[in-house]
C-alpha cells in the first residue's frame, strides 16, 4: 500500500496530460482598420512606417501577399470573416450607413447583419469556446450588436446601446484612456483583451479584435508623431498621381498615419505578450488582416499602397489585397509564404478546422478552408474569386464587379458597362488593360461574373432619373474597356 500515493500521483498527472492534450487551441483575431498591404514592413521592406511587432508575427507563421477582403469597405468584409459567406447573400455590399448615388442609384444595403446567421463565434461559443469582443463592429447597432452574434451580452457602446453604434467594449471598471493619447480607443481595446486573457488561460477563447485605427480621422500621441516628423524630413516630398476623378497618392510619409499605426503595433504587441505571459503562445492561433485597403484616393489621402494601384474603395489591388498572416502551432512553419490567393470568407472553415471541429458548410457556404496551405501543401485546385460593390463609394470608387481566376481579374463598371482585363501574375500594379487584346478571355471572365451574381442573388444598381452630371464629369474607365451584355 506504501505505493497507493506514488501511483496516484502518476494518475493525477497522467490525467493532467491527457487533458491538456485534449484542450482545443485558442483563436486569435486581430483586424486592422484601413491598413494597407504596403503599410507592413513583412510585406514592404520599404515602407516608411514602423510595425515591428506585426513582422514579428510574420516570422513566426505563414503570409499571404496575396489575401484578399471580401470587399474595398468595411462592413462587407466584417460580414464575411463572420459568415463564411460574401457580402450579396447577406444584402451588406456596403459599409452600413453608405447612401451615396450617382449615375446610378445603388442597390439596397442591409443596415445589420441578420440574426439568423450563425457566426463564427456562436459556432465556437457552442462549442465551449468562450468569446470576446472589443472595437469596430459596424454590422449593427441596438439589438443587432455583437451579443447578439455569439458574443459577450454584457457589451456597451459607450452610448447607452445606440441603435447605429458602430463601436462596443466591454463593460469593464478599468479606466478609459485619454482620447488625446488614445483616439482610436487603441488602448483601450487592448487593456480589455489583455485583462481577458489573464482570466482565460485554462478555457479555450475566441477573441475578436476589431481595431478602429488607421481609420481617419487619423490621430495618436504627441511624442509619436514629433518622431516621425523628423523622420519625413528625409523621406520622399509629397507626389500625386489620378484614379478617375481623384489624386491618389503616390508616396507614404505621413508623420500622424505612421504614429497611429506605432500606436497600434505597440498594441498588438501587448497582446501577443499576454499570451506568452501566461503560456499561451504555442495554444494559439493567430490571425492578422485588414478589412480593407489603405485609403490614398480621398480624405485625407493618408498613405500610399503602390506598387499596388488605387485603395480603399476602388476594386484594384489596393483596394482589396490586405496583410494577410496566420499563425498555427503546430501546423504553419515559421516564416513562410503562402502565394495561393485567399479570401476573407475562408476564415471560418480554416478556423473550424484548425481546432478540431467539423466544417459546416450549410453555414460557410462560400468560404473554402485554407487548411492544406497552411500545412504548406497545395490545394487540389484553384478558384475563381469574386467581388461585387453596386456603390459609390466615399473614395472615389463608381459601382463595379470583379473576378480573378487564376492569375486573370476582371473589372467591370456599371456604370457604362466597359471591362477591364488584367494578368496579375505579369502586372500586379494593373498598369495594362488586355482586354482588347484578349476577346475571349474577357467574355469567358465575364460569364463566370454573371452567373455568380445570379448565384448569390446580387443586387444591381439600376440608373438614376435624377442624375444631373457635374460641370466636369470623372473620366470613364480606359478606352480600351470593352462593353459586354450581361449574360
Amino acid at each position: 500500500m506504501r505505493f497507493a500515493p506514488l501511483l496516484l500521483a502518476l494518475l493525477c498527472v497522467s490525467f493532467t496530460t491527457l487533458r491538456a492534450a485534449e484542450r482545443k487551441p485558442n483563436v486569435l483575431f486581430i483586424l486592422a482598420d484601413d491598413l494597407g498591404q504596403m503599410d507592413v514592413g513583412a510585406f514592404n521592406p520599404k515602407t516608411f512606417y514602423e510595425t515591428p511587432n506585426i513582422d514579428s508575427l510574420a516570422r513566426r507563421g505563414m503570409k499571404f501577399p496575396q489575401g484578399y477582403a471580401a470587399c474595398s469597405v468595411c462592413s462587407p468584409t466584417r460580414a464575411s470573416i463572420l459568415t463564411g459567406k460574401y457580402p450579396p447573400r447577406l444584402g451588406i455590399t456596403d459599409f452600413i450607413g453608405g447612401t451615396r448615388a450617382g449615375q446610378l442609384r445603388p442597390a439596397p444595403n442591409q443596415n445589420h447583419l441578420a440574426l439568423q446567421e450563425v457566426t463564427l463565434a456562436e459556432t465556437l461559443r457552442d462549442a465551449g469556446y468562450a468569446t470576446f469582443f472589443a472595437g469596430k463592429w459596424h454590422l449593427g447597432g441596438g439589438e443587432f450588436y455583437p451579443g447578439a452574434q455569439g458574443f459577450p451580452k454584457e457589451l456597451d457602446s459607450g452610448e447607452g446601446r445606440k441603435v447605429n453604434a458602430q463601436f462596443w467594449y466591454p463593460a469593464s471598471e478599468l479606466p478609459v484612456p485619454d482620447h488625446k493619447d488614445d483616439p482610436k480607443t487603441t488602448e483601450r481595446i487592448v487593456n480589455e483583451a489583455v485583462k481577458f486573457i489573464d482570466g482565460h488561460k485554462d478555457r479555450p477563447f475566441f477573441a475578436f479584435l476589431p481595431f478602429l485605427a488607421p481609420h481617419t480621422p487619423i490621430g495618436a500621441r504627441a511624442e509619436l508623431v514629433e518622431k516621425y516628423k523628423k523622420k519625413s524630413a528625409s523621406a520622399p516630398p509629397d507626389a500625386w498621381g489620378r484614379e478617375r476623378a481623384n489624386k491618389v497618392r503616390l508616396v507614404q510619409n505621413n508623420p500622424v498615419y505612421a504614429a497611429m499605426l506605432e500606436q497600434l503595433d505597440t498594441a498588438i504587441g501587448r497582446v501577443l505578450a499576454a499570451l506568452g505571459k501566461n503560456g499561451l503562445t504555442e495554444k494559439t492561433i493567430v490571425v492578422f488582416m485588414s478589412d480593407n485597403g489603405g485609403l490614398s484616393t480621398s480624405e485625407g489621402h493618408p498613405t500610399s499602397n503602390l506598387p499596388l494601384r488605387a485603395g480603399k474603395g476602388w476594386p484594384y489591388e489596393g483596394g482589396v489585397r490586405e496583410p494577410l498572416i496566420v499563425v498555427a502551432p503546430g501546423v504553419t512553419k515559421p516564416g513562410t509564404t503562402c502565394d495561393s490567393p485567399v479570401i476573407s470568407a475562408d476564415f471560418f472553415p480554416t478556423l473550424l478546422q484548425l481546432v478540431g471541429l467539423p466544417l459546416q458548410s450549410e453555414r460557410h457556404l462560400d468560404g473554402v478552408s485554407f487548411l492544406p496551405l497552411l500545412k504548406g501543401e497545395t490545394m487540389s485546385r484553384g478558384r475563381p474569386l469574386f467581388w461585387h460593390y453596386p456603390h459609390y463609394s466615399n473614395q472615389g470608387g463608381p459601382p463595379n464587379g470583379a473576378i480573378r481566376d487564376g492569375d486573370w481579374k476582371l473589372i467591370e463598371w456599371y456604370e457604362e458597362g466597359s471591362l477591364e482585363l488584367y494578368d496579375l501574375g505579369q502586372d500586379a500594379s494593373e498598369k495594362n488593360n488586355l482586354a482588347v487584346q484578349q476577346p475571349d478571355k474577357v467574355k469567358e471572365l465575364h460569364a463566370k461574373l454573371v452567373a455568380w451574381r445570379k448565384e448569390v442573388g446580387a443586387l444591381m444598381p439600376v440608373p438614376n432619373p435624377g442624375f444631373v452630371p457635374d460641370a466636369k464629369p470623372a473620366a470613364k474607365a480606359s478606352a480600351a474597356g470593352r462593353k459586354v451584355q450581361d449574360l
